[in-house]
């Protein structure tokens, strides 16, 4: 049986323009009818559920669209599939979780000095590799010389 968008917008309930915005990205896909009219399989609601819980997760699209290109496009994800996806996405979640405990550890003292100093905040200015050599003055008149 095959869906026309508003019948895929109104299950999944994610908007119509939403599905055209995922199509043109690559993340899922329709026929074409003899009225030139978009069709979707039902396998599409599958992979919109896993692209929205996804998006939940803080995945980005393009992250999601690299998981789905190893499904084939004719089915839904199984159970397996999402066991794959999961611990993809689990070794990102685990990651951007340990950095967001590095900045909530670095907060405590951005707000003991309250100045978010621009050569020293690690908030502020993360990675500052050229400021560990000299301040910005310092730099400009040494790139002049």
């Amino acid at each position: 049986m095959e869906l026309s968008v508003g019948q895929v917008a109104k299950r999944s309930g994610v908007a119509v323009s939403a599905l055209h915005f995922y199509e043109k990205k690559g993340l899922i896909f329709s026929n074409r009818n003899a009225g030139n009219q978009r069709r979707y399989s039902n396998s599409v609601l599958r992979r919109v559920a896993v692209i929205k819980t996804a998006q939940q997760l803080g995945i980005s699209l393009d992250e999601i669209k690299e998981v789905l290109a190893t499904l084939p496009r004719e089915r839904s994800p199984s159970r397996e599939d999402w066991s794959e996806m999961a611990e993809i996405w689990r070794q990102d979640l685990q990651q951007r979780i340990a950095r967001l405990q590095r900045l909530s550890e670095s907060l405590d003292s951005c707000i003991g000095c309250g100045c978010l100093s621009l050569d020293k905040c690690g908030l502020r200015n993360p990675d500052d590799v050229m400021g560990k050599k000299d301040s910005g003055g310092v730099l400009l008149r040494a790139l002049e010389e």
